[in-house]
């Protein structure tokens, strides 16, 4: 099958993707990855994949606060770090729960479990965000930007934290698929026709 074929069946299936590849068109999305190679995307999603999936569970000390303008914005949930948030959008939310009934997709994402990952992804930004996981995760990647001798600086990958909260809030919910699946079924059935990147 072609390129265009798979990438035609994915806008017309988005569950015909597995989830490193929705983290490699993540990673691709993402300012500072233009024009790098598609391998190195994808073992960076894989590994990032991986770290996410292999995280103890995190427990979160952060305010909830819900809100209901996340459509207009195209958020599900946010973590502010200052005071420590996490803002829950209850009509993006809303959606979704109505995608994964429209989609067929219940037995991915039980009844709960979409703000239950939401609330999952967010607390692994704040951990990552306050802890040495972000250290290990820049290890794991492998992404060397600097090396003197024996001596490396491990980089930052723009995205892969993103992709590991994914991993990490598929893992500790028992979900079938990562919820970058539902994100782009979510990103595309609020993006306009006409308007797809």
């Amino acid at each position: 099958m072609g390129e265009l074929a798979v990438q035609g069946r994915a806008l017309m299936d988005p569950a015909s993707v597995d989830d490193v590849e929705w983290g490699v068109r993540l990673l691709a999305a993402t300012p500072t990855h233009e024009g790098r190679d598609r391998e190195l995307l994808r073992q960076w999603a894989r590994r990032a994949d991986e770290f996410g999936s292999r995280l103890a569970p995190v427990a979160s000390t952060a305010r909830v606060v819900e809100r209901d303008d996340g459509l207009e914005r195209m958020l599900l949930a946010r973590y502010t770090s200052r005071p420590p948030t996490v803002e829950l959008y209850t009509d993006t939310l809303a959606l979704a729960e109505e995608l994964v009934d429209a989609r067929g997709w219940r037995a991915w994402y039980p009844p709960g479990s979409v703000r239950a990952a939401a609330l999952a992804h967010e607390a692994v930004h704040a951990h990552l965000h306050h802890g040495p996981a972000k250290a290990a995760l820049k290890q794991a990647l492998d992404h060397t930007v600097l090396r003197l001798g024996r001596h490396r600086l491990a980089g930052h990958v723009a995205g892969a934290e993103e992709v590991a909260a994914h991993a990490y809030a598929r893992t500790v919910c028992g979900l079938g698929r990562s919820p970058l699946l539902l994100t782009a079924a979510l990103r595309a059935a609020l993006t306009p026709p006409g308007r797809e990147n």
